[in-house]
């Protein structure tokens, strides 16, 4: 679980060239030099990627059984930590692994799936409006994820997506 920098800078030897350039992606937009806006991320997660009902004090441990690999796969998308390291490698300058982490966390679980539709709709359109492109499905941004995201999430997403889209 390491990034791309982390891994292939230690390869170069004393004199070698480095050409470092900033995203690709129109979402995070570059400040100056090597320097990108990633506050599109926070506009994502305002947009969804929360649950928004009272679920009350905390409750017993095995009040709400959870089977353990759905557990699991909960804590596993939660592991993405934003940062943005599949927008980076994305050919497209796509977060639909971010995004669908996000989205996946709180789908997986009872409390998040009172409000999952309303989540992956409005996600996914804040992401579009955002500027971020489409997902074609080269798994760059799992190659790249320093947390090992699965894009399983990606496909869960849009599963979620589609179902709320029926819904309307």
């Amino acid at each position: 679980g390491a990034t791309t920098c982390q891994i292939y800078m230690r390869r170069f030897k004393d004199g070698d060239t480095i050409t470092v350039e900033p995203w690709r992606s129109a979402g995070f937009p570059v400040i100056r030099d090597l320097m990108v806006d990633r506050g599109a991320y926070d506009k994502i997660m305002q947009a969804g990627g929360y649950v928004s009902i009272n679920t009350g004090g905390i409750p017993d441990a095995n009040a709400i059984p959870i089977a353990k690999p759905i557990a699991d796969e909960a804590m596993d998308a939660a592991a993405c930590i934003g940062c943005g390291a599949c927008v980076a490698a994305c050919k497209n300058g796509s977060a639909m692994l971010f995004v669908s982490a996000k989205v996946s966390q709180l789908a997986l679980l009872p409390q998040g799936k009172v409000e999952a539709a309303r989540r992956a709709k409005a996600m996914l359109s804040k992401m579009d409006e955002l500027g971020f492109g489409n997902c074609t499905n080269t798994r760059a941004c799992e190659a790249e994820c320093p947390k090992l995201v699965s894009i399983s999430n990606i496909a869960r997403l849009n599963r979620e997506f589609i179902a709320a889209k029926l819904k309307d």
